[in-house]
């Protein structure tokens, strides 16, 4: 999940962006209205965490205009000025949700994994795919209640195609909602992550299709014991 940080007090926006990133976000950061506008523009994120206070141009103005592009991308606001009218603002230009500074990291990552499970069509925390579970809090991946050993990358990666399970994701997409800003990754770096992905759960059955020049597909799980008794039923008329 990829996520812009819109913040220009450097202390809290290092902060924020190094816990964030322990928990496995790829985040970009800001430091005006203006630059938040423009990677809002031309980029894709999974979540914009936004402070109101910010210099250039206003959060809320920032909020305006991405609202106003039909986006409906979800939005956390911060600000040092809690008032109700600030809140009130917030909420009618269309933020989801709504900080007050100071505030327990805690607090504010809990938020943040509601606001992406939100963004990604909501439902419960765990994630199941036949016998593959996805803990979007715990981010752990298990199959039969084993857990799989994978790393951030193949976790980032089995998240969004659980998202859009039975959808192709091109290469472009894939890199878009993984890395940061100047982090190069090449198709050829995503091919290795999706072989070992793919290495990995295929032992539960379930599959990820690779569309020559387009991109990957996770199958939707079809069971092998129900599929078999629907073929020998089909025999038998």
């Amino acid at each position: 999940m990829r996520i812009l940080l819109a913040e220009d007090d450097s202390v809290l926006a290092d902060g924020l962006t190094r816990s964030l990133r322990q928990s496995g976000y790829a985040i970009d950061c800001v430091k005006n209205g203006q630059d938040a506008d423009t990677a809002l523009t031309t980029q894709e994120f999974d979540l914009l965490i936004l402070d109101l206070g910010l210099p250039k141009m206003s959060g809320l103005e920032v909020l305006r205009r991405l609202r106003a592009r039909h986006s409906l991308l979800p939005v956390l606001i911060l600000t040092a000025a809690d008032t109700v009218e600030q809140r009130v603002n917030g909420l009618d230009l269309g933020a989801d949700d709504y900080m007050a500074k100071p505030f327990a990291l805690t607090e504010l990552e809990a938020r943040v994994r509601a606001l992406t499970r939100r963004g990604a069509g909501g439902g419960p925390t765990v994630v199941r795919h036949g016998p593959l579970s996805y803990d979007q809090v715990g981010r752990s991946a298990s199959i039969d209640e084993h857990t799989l050993e994978l790393s951030a990358r193949e976790l980032g990666l089995l998240e969004i195609l659980l998202a859009r399970t039975g959808r192709l994701v091109s290469k472009e997409q894939l890199v878009d909602h993984l890395c940061e800003w100047g982090e190069e990754v090449s198709n050829n770096a995503i091919e290795v992550y999706i072989h070992r992905l793919r290495k990995k759960i295929e032992v539960g059955g379930i599959h990820i299709n690779t569309v020559r020049g387009l991109g990957y597909c996770l199958e939707k799980f079809v069971d092998p014991a129900k599929s078999a008794a629907g073929h020998a039923g089909g025999a038998d008329k």
